[in-house]
């Protein structure tokens, strides 16, 4: 192969296919739709679920449970974790538990959760906190700083409803 034999049989700017022209063109006559048939008629739309007027598979399989489109979905994180991860001292944000690989993922909140030991002072920044581990980093000597959650629930619907629209 030559460099100038790369190109070679590519149309960048093809013309298109003219359809329903007549029978010297290759694409007269039923224009390209083939004989009879709900694909051959004008104005012919098919649903995308429709499968040859068989029960849909959505319709045949079992729906269970129900989910929550407006559910806040919360990382837990705990402070043994929070031990093993920071210095003595340290400031802990999201953007800290980010960086730590401590948070991962879309969440909307983060909650500390008391499984664990934790022996070291910590600034602790969060949406929520479980009792046990207020308790832990209160005898650590640590402080606790509660986070407000972006958007209040009414907000939240409306930002959601605005994306499904958009979709």
């Amino acid at each position: 192969m030559n460099l100038n034999d790369v190109h070679r049989g590519i149309q960048k700017n093809r013309k298109r296919k003219r359809i329903g022209r007549g029978p010297g063109s290759g694409h007269g006559k039923t224009a390209g739709r083939g004989h009879k048939g709900h694909k051959s008629r004008s104005g012919y739309s098919r649903k995308p679920n429709f499968q040859g007027g068989a029960m849909p598979m959505f319709r045949r399989i079992p729906k269970r449970g129900f989910n929550n489109r407006w559910a806040v979905t919360v990382f837990a994180v705990n402070v043994g974790q929070l031990n093993d991860a920071f210095d003595d001292g340290a400031e802990v944000t999201l953007e800290a538990l980010a960086a730590k690989d401590l948070a991962k993922g879309n969440f909307d909140e983060v909650k500390i959760l008391g499984d664990g030991e934790l022996s070291k002072k910590l600034n602790i920044s969060a949406h929520r906190f479980s009792k046990s581990a207020e308790e832990k980093i209160a005898a650590a000597g640590g402080t606790i700083n509660k986070l407000v959650a972006k958007l209040s629930p009414a907000e939240r619907v409306a930002q959601l409803k605005a994306a499904s629209e958009a979709n």
